[in-house]
């Protein structure tokens, strides 16, 4: 079995996590480290297993609770594993997204002696793939319990900056139909494909709107994301299939956005659809532990952009926030790196936001 010392400098923990292969529905040799590691190098935890996913918990009546969560997966490897150090910059899969925040957590549990809070820890797996899979709603589902907290801390990338929130998303699919026919006699068919122009039309002019929510400025977008249509090079296709992305501030709910969106088109000669939907997330930094967390960091934080997990903390009435090092620009890219000072800084945040 693979050996984490979560004593060690959480810069070097990042890479003994990274040097661990861990692709969405193979995480089991990482679980294994990582359970046994929390098992043999932290006090006063409930450590337990579910699938992939590593569960540690203490109890001593402290009340109020921290509750610090990161996925274990990765994107598949792009050539950059094993992870290598270049300078003050850590190189590899998984060191922005997120095993240097999973290294962060880890590290914290074994060397906080005297945390103000009681703490949960939840390593979960499957998160880099669809939804039906990820393994915090798994536990969700069959652990309720120990998703109770006063606030969450995602450890996704950050920049190492407190990302308060999170948009929500919707995909929606327009489709439309015609009459195949031969391209070298047209007229008599009907072209599906050109029916999309007054949709990509609109498109191509909507403005998006900006909006501040607790000093987080969150700014949405709509986006043609596929187009899906013909069948040969000399016929008129006679159907297409335009799939749409909105990222939605948290203000709106899902029925609102899908309300929206649905207005955008109305009218045209298309068929609309709705085929996927996430909620956002509310900041809540007025919440007394998330704002002893941004006391924590100095008073800096933004906006989340993108959706996270933090969404499903949200729904659940917790205050829930995106805290980790690394840019998520770079994540699952194959120059995917993380600058080490991060890793450091985000630890001593956190470290002396844990003891008060």
């Amino acid at each position: 079995m693979t050996f984490l010392d979560l004593h060690a400098d959480p810069i070097d923990l990042t890479a003994a996590l990274v040097d661990i292969p861990s692709v969405s529905r193979d995480e089991s040799v990482i679980a294994d480290a990582v359970e046994s590691a929390l098992r043999e190098q932290t006090a006063g935890f409930e450590v337990i297993r579910s699938g992939n996913a590593v569960l540690a918990r203490t109890s001593r009546g402290l009340g109020s609770r921290v509750l610090l969560a990161g996925h274990l997966d990765t994107v598949p490897i792009a050539d950059n594993v094993p992870s290598r150090r270049v300078g003050d910059i850590l190189h590899g899969c998984g060191t922005v997204d997120m095993k240097s925040g999973d290294a962060v957590f880890l590290h914290l549990a074994a060397t906080v002696a005297e945390p103000t809070q009681d703490l949960t820890l939840i390593f979960y797996d499957c998160e880099e793939i669809a939804a039906e899979f990820n393994g915090l709603g798994r536990i969700e589902r069959e652990l309720p319990d120990w998703l109770h907290a006063d606030v969450a801390i995602l450890g996704e990338p950050s920049g190492g900056y407190i990302e308060a929130g999170c948009q929500g998303t919707l995909r929606a699919r327009l489709t439309a139909s015609g009459t195949r026919a031969h391209s070298a006699r047209a007229w008599l068919g009907d072209n599906a494909i050109h029916k999309l122009g007054p949709a990509l039309a609109r498109l191509s002019a909507y403005s998006a709107r900006s909006v501040d929510i607790d000093g987080c400025v969150y700014r949405e977008g709509l986006s043609a994301v596929r187009v899906n249509g013909g069948v040969a090079g000399n016929v008129v296709p006679d159907y297409v299939e335009l799939d749409v992305n909105f990222r939605f501030a948290p203000d709106r709910s899902v029925a609102q956005a899908t309300e929206h969106v649905s207005e955008l088109f109305d009218g045209l000669d298309l068929d609309f659809a709705i085929t996927d939907s996430a909620p956002g997330a509310l900041p809540g930094l007025s919440a007394p532990a998330a704002a002893a967390l941004v006391t924590a960091a100095g008073g800096e934080f933004r906006a989340k952009y993108g959706w996270t997990d933090v969404s499903r903390f949200a729904a659940l009435g917790i205050p829930a926030v995106n805290y980790g090092p690394g840019d998520p620009n770079l994540a699952h890219k194959p120059e995917e790196q993380v600058p080490v000072a991060q890793i450091s800084h985000v630890a001593d945040v956190l470290r002396a936001y844990l003891t008060g």
